[in-house]
């Protein structure tokens, strides 16, 4: 299996003082190797990961990106691209004894300001009460799909990136929180349940926020010998301040304009996602899949998501194939101010903010992605990818697709070539 186990995650905001007291009084006790001599004493390891990419898309007229949390990608931006993939990352892990330990990981990878400031992906004390059971706080890897502990670590799956139809749909991956997981061994099965609670803060461009507050949810593994199944489910209320003006100019509409924003944007709403996945890999080969829902009652939609994937390993070559898809629909109630009866210059305003919002719920994805790949482990912890992506929006939607020109077309296929060297450390 590709899978690399990255232990414990995140700290922040009030947590933050216990994390430097914590890193502090291991630094007391002087540690020069990844081992203390005598076995008992403090212990910390730093490893790190990385990926460097290229990528082209044969769609001129929109970008091509692994995350809408991206500024750009290739097509309309760069013939070729290096900012879709490529990420770098470092972690350090610090066991204090056989209860307490932490975790700071740090990555660099392309934001929606077009810079690549790192930022903390996990920082947490975790307190190992019993052996099955621990309790972790502060910034934690949300356990929302069968990666999420490795969804940055490009050498640890098959790929060239997590398929973008599933992963895309919930592109924050952390927060700030606690966390509960209990492990639990029968004869021939073994488990993990964990719930969480937290929230997450993040910047996007210009002075927008994205703020996750409640965050709750509960996610559930089963192993069986060479099966691996899982299921999460999680649940905030979402703030993304995007697009003011829009709003702002729909409520000089009267009661219509007020209403219809209230009911497209997002501010304070309840978001759900929930997954499904499993894991098949007896060693020569591999089957994964998975199918996710996400529903915003705001301009973000709902989406149903799926892919299936599976490869042959033969050797240190690894050939491989996905399809994937995902499905969009726009919230309940109207999504357009009714001009009927409005003088000529309030039905020329109302159609320009009309066709704003059209652009805007286009935003939400249906798309359908092809995909065959080539992995080569050219040496230990490197490996080499080639992959091909044919990928269609589909049903007016612009997909996953990014910086459209007007000219952009939904229902036109793009052709997206991707290689990648993965690397770990």
């Amino acid at each position: 299996m590709y899978r690399i186990h990255f232990p414990g995650q995140g700290l922040p905001g009030a947590v933050r003082a216990s994390l430097l007291a914590f890193i502090l009084t291991a630094a007391a006790h002087p540690v020069h190797a990844a081992e203390a001599t005598d076995g008992t004493g403090p212990t910390w390891k730093l490893s790190g990961f990385g990926t460097l990419g290229a990528v082209h898309s044969s769609e001129r007229n929109a970008d091509y990106s692994s995350s809408a949390l991206k500024a750009d990608g290739a097509g309309r931006s760069h013939t070729w691209s290096a900012d879709v993939d490529s990420k770098l990352g470092a972690q350090i892990d610090l066991q204090l004894n056989p209860r307490w330990s932490a975790v700071l990981q740090v990555v660099t990878e392309q934001r929606l300001d077009y810079s690549y400031r790192p930022q903390v992906e996990w920082a947490n004390v975790k307190y190992q009460a019993t052996p099955e059971l621990s309790l972790r706080v502060g910034r934690i890897a949300l356990p929302m799909f069968i990666a999420a502990d490795y969804r940055k670590v490009g050498y640890a799956y098959p790929w060239v990136r997590t398929p973008v139809e599933i992963y895309g749909a919930v592109p924050i991956s952390n927060s700030d929180g606690a966390d509960l997981t209990w492990r639990w061994n029968g004869e021939t099965v073994r488990g993990t349940t964990q719930a969480y609670v937290g929230r997450t803060e993040m910047s996007l461009y210009d002075g927008a926020r994205l703020h996750g507050s409640g965050i709750a949810g509960l996610s559930q593994t089963v192993e069986i010998g060479d099966l691996s199944l899982a299921a999460s489910i999680g649940t905030t209320r979402l703030t993304v301040s995007l697009y003011p003006e829009l709003f702002a100019g729909l409520r000089t509409f009267g009661e219509q304009g007020q209403a219809l924003a209230d009911n497209i944007i997002t501010e304070r709403k309840r978001a759900t996602a929930a997954s499904i996945g499993l894991n098949y890999d007896p060693g020569q080969w591999f089957v994964l899949a998975e199918v996710g829902h996400y529903q915003v009652d705001s301009f973000l939609g709902t989406t149903n998501s799926l892919y299936a994937s599976g490869g042959y390993r033969h050797g240190a070559l690894t050939p491989y194939a996905s399809f994937a898809r995902i499905s969009g629909k726009k919230p309940a109630g109207p999504h357009a101010l009714d001009l009927n009866g409005l003088a000529p210059d309030h039905a020329a305003a109302g159609a320009a903010l009309n066709a704003g919002l059209d652009t805007l719920l286009r935003t939400i994805a249906s798309q359908t992605t092809l995909s065959a790949g080539l992995r080569w482990d050219a040496a230990p912890n490197l490996a080499l990818k080639l992959q091909y992506d044919r990928v269609t929006p589909r049903g007016g939607s612009r997909g996953t697709m990014m910086n459209l020109d007007p000219a952009f077309r939904s229902g036109q296929t793009a052709h997206v070539a991707s290689a990648t060297l993965d690397f770990v450390f």
